[in-house]
């Protein structure tokens, strides 16, 4: 029952990796992450392999971390699928957490892996995204979330792209409630993207690094209003993988400088709720329960990764992690506090809205930037001083929120 630590953690480059397979890209991010470690294939006795869209796209059910895996040399090792939505592989950490916390393994490795670019298979890489949500209840699920936007009509002449993810409607339904409720404005939900593609400029692995003003983004091509298309993540190719290990590995590996500490994760699923009953968000429930486990409150956090998976997403999130009041993460990102060298900055990596968004990886990935952070590996995006980092991860939808929220909090060396 001792502590837990990533002691190695890596990633792909993110983007439309047309010539790459899933298991190619799982074997860079899984070399790199061991090399990180300094551990070898033989030294890890658990696998969590997670992907949400092979199946969909090429067939492969079932066994899809043994077929990556096993290719790439590992054999023997326990190894475990993971589709849990957006949130696979944060789930795919918790459960290795939770093994080698409990004893069964001293050292595990998680994967996420992801390829969403078909162009051959167009149709089906919209499609593949209504397999997030329960398909039985799909058409009430759909109405209850789309009625969030009601009672804010868009802009006449305003008009939807005609090829977008459903989930972009949903978030700009979000949106549009958000604004009605609390008076949030389009410029300062255009604050959220604008910062974190400034952010991504100085991440060699971002899917995009070109920096974009408030009106720029403002200005792009209208996805769903008010979300234009820099306000939304992009469908992204790559992997990222995490080294996991007990307290006695690290110190046997002679790690303890580099090893980051898991201080607290929880994951939750939603409840029946009123949609303004903010209490009993899922984020929410998912923070209070990291915190409690973790044995620290949001005031401790020294920089944060966010699901912003739309630029809104952010703005919700933080509110329900506790970083501030309900209703005014609008106002905070415009205030500049989320900003690098601000009080918290968020999303530094770039977040998903110019980073990228591998679904499978995205966890890992997140996991990845803050262990960076936290080692005072970030070069020029080092937040400093950083000593706690929170990694919030959302996946799926079910009811008027997400289906699944993961919390991870990280404690530098």
């Amino acid at each position: 029952m001792g502590d837990v630590f990533v002691i190695g953690a890596a990633a792909t480059p993110l983007g439309k990796h047309l010539d790459r397979t899933v298991k190619s890209l799982s074997a860079q991010a899984v070399a790199d992450a061991l090399a990180d470690a300094g551990v070898e294939r033989r030294d890890i006795e658990a696998a969590w392999f997670c992907n949400t869209r092979q199946g969909v796209l090429e067939g492969q059910h079932g066994i899809r971390g043994q077929c990556s895996l096993r290719a790439d040399g590992f054999e023997r090792l326990a190894i475990f699928n993971i589709d849990n939505a957006c949130a696979s592989s944060t789930a795919g950490l918790y459960q290795a957490y939770a093994a080698v916390r409990a004893g069964l393994a001293d050292i595990a490795l998680v994967v996420g892996a992801e390829k969403m670019n078909y162009p051959e298979r167009r149709k089906e890489m919209f499609e593949a995204f209504k397999g997030s949500w329960d398909r039985d209840l799909a058409d009430a699920h759909l109405a209850a979330l789309l009625a969030l936007g009601e009672g804010l009509d868009v802009p006449a002449g305003v008009e939807s792209a005609p090829e977008r993810s459903v989930f972009m409607d949903i978030y700009a339904a979000q949106a549009r409630f958000h604004m009605r409720r609390f008076g949030t404005t389009p410029r300062q939900i255009a604050s959220v993207a604008a910062k974190n593609h400034w952010h991504s400029q100085w991440n060699p692995l971002a899917q995009y690094r070109t920096p974009m003003t408030v009106d720029e983004v403002l200005a792009d091509k209208m996805i769903s209003w008010p979300m234009t298309r820099s306000m939304c993540a992009p469908m992204s190719d790559g992997a990222g993988a995490l080294v996991v290990a007990s307290e006695k590995a690290v110190q046997r590996l002679g790690a303890t400088k580099r090893a980051v500490r898991i201080r607290g994760i929880a994951i939750a699923s939603g409840m029946a709720r009123a949609p303004d009953d903010d209490e009993h968000h899922i984020t929410h429930l998912a923070a209070m329960q990291a915190y409690e486990r973790a044995g620290v409150g949001p005031s401790d956090i020294s920089l944060a990764e966010m699901h912003d998976a739309s630029a809104i997403a952010e703005i919700i999130h933080i509110e329900h992690v506790g970083f501030c009041d309900t209703g005014s993460g609008g106002a905070l990102v415009e205030s500049g506090a989320t900003h690098l060298g601000g009080r918290l900055p968020i999303n530094v990596s770039g977040g998903l809205l110019s980073k990228g968004h591998p679904i499978g990886a995205t966890g890992a990935l997140m996991i990845h930037d803050l262990v960076r952070q936290l080692r005072g590996e970030a070069g020029a995006a080092q937040v400093s001083g950083a000593r706690l980092g929170l990694a919030e991860n959302g996946g799926g939808f079910y009811g008027v929120e997400e289906a699944v929220c993961a919390v991870t909090i990280l404690e530098a060396p």
